[in-house]
């Protein structure tokens, strides 16, 4: 449970999404967990979903991988924000007139928060040009949250912030059902809210393959009204060799954030996996333009799932996929904001052009 100790209450509001105090809804969620990982092993191939990465000493090793010289998106990402925050901030006020003739507020609200580092260029930006800032904040990490709420409540006066603890279909589901208006309802104007900018940052879009970013972004538009907007970051298509060291770096950081998995499923699951008889593996697939992640075991054998009442066989070879992060170009961005209801309106990038920072508008 997030804790609200040594917080300023007033301006911190937190919500669980599917998680609270009650035992039957702790329940629920850890049923969800082991029925998401029974499919995954008893399927053909086996997969993981990676949402499950995120426990606590999963959300540490990602904010590790994201200081690694291999690691290019965080360095590239954050070279866009720091010389063109403003300018990102200024583009999205500047979409269309308020609709009271007054100065546009923006509201920021980002997906997949972790430790929101780069968030704060974002804050610096807007606060820069209107006095106080509302932010929701998404992650699936409570612990994160916890994070990066004591950081930014600290370093912000004037910021509060909305803590969504779950992951983004909770998330998108408890935003439709309470944002007042939403972006199909044109019977009524709310000229009191700021307009939104949504933030969904790094390379999280990659995580999903091209029809489920589609349904996502599609989600999205339906919690927000025209002229909002999203700045989405999107990896670019590059060197196979750039790309495959990124996801497996020299010190092994990603293998063990990868590998973290199977630890949460002997921990929470009663299973048996001995993480020396698997190995982690990287491999850029240049026809779908991904970077597929697997956990291979090393051996024939039998893994036991105790809280399952349930066994897993591998053969040597055998291969879990856990992930996929796919890269674009900008003919596929631009498709993507159309088939969803936005216009790419604006594109960043790096000085080395790997990395891309896109300003998608909720169109009329």
């Amino acid at each position: 449970m997030l804790s609200s100790e040594n917080m300023p209450a007033e301006r911190l509001t937190i919500h669980h999404l599917g998680v609270d105090s009650d035992a039957a809804e702790v329940k629920e969620t850890d049923n969800q967990f082991a029925a998401d990982v029974r499919q995954g092993l008893s399927s053909t191939p086996k997969t993981l979903y990676p949402k499950y990465f995120y426990d606590e000493l999963g959300s540490q090793l990602f904010d590790a991988i994201c200081l690694l010289p291999e690691y290019y998106l965080t360095r590239a990402e954050e070279e866009i924000l720091s010389e063109h925050a403003d300018t990102i901030v200024r583009a999205a006020k500047d979409i269309a007139p308020a609709d009271d003739g007054g100065d546009v507020r923006l509201a920021l609200m980002e997906f997949g928060s972790g430790s929101a580092i780069k968030t704060q260029r974002i804050i610096e930006a807007a606060l820069r040009v209107q006095s106080e800032l509302v932010l929701t904040s998404i992650d699936i990490s409570v612990s994160a949250l916890e994070r990066a709420a004591r950081v930014l409540l600290q370093l912000f006066p004037n910021l509060s912030l909305t803590a969504l603890a779950g992951d983004y279909d909770a998330a998108l589901d408890f935003l439709h059902d309470t944002q007042p208006h939403l972006a199909h309802d044109a019977t009524h104007k709310d000229t009191a809210r700021p307009r939104t900018l949504a933030l969904f940052l790094g390379s999280n879009i990659g995580n999903f393959n091209y029809d489920e970013a589609i349904a996502f972004l599609r989600r999205l538009r339906l919690t927000m009204r025209d002229d909002d907007a999203l700045l989405l970051g999107a990896d670019l298509r590059k060197d196979p060799k750039i790309l495959e060291a990124a996801y497996d770096d020299a010190l092994g950081v990603t293998a063990a954030f990868n590998l973290n998995i199977l630890v949460r499923i002997n921990r929470e699951l009663g299973a048996d996996f001995k993480l020396e008889n698997f190995r982690h593996l990287a491999r850029y697939d240049d026809v779908e333009g991904s970077v597929k992640i697997y956990i291979e075991s090393k051996r024939e054998q039998i893994v036991h799932l105790k809280g399952l009442e349930m066994e897993v066989s591998f053969a040597e070879g055998e291969r879990i996929h856990t992930e996929n992060s796919h890269k674009y170009d900008h003919a596929t961005l631009s498709a993507m904001a159309r088939e969803t209801g936005f216009d790419l309106a604006q594109t960043w990038l790096d000085h080395d052009a790997q990395f891309s920072s896109n300003l998608f508008v909720a169109g009329n």
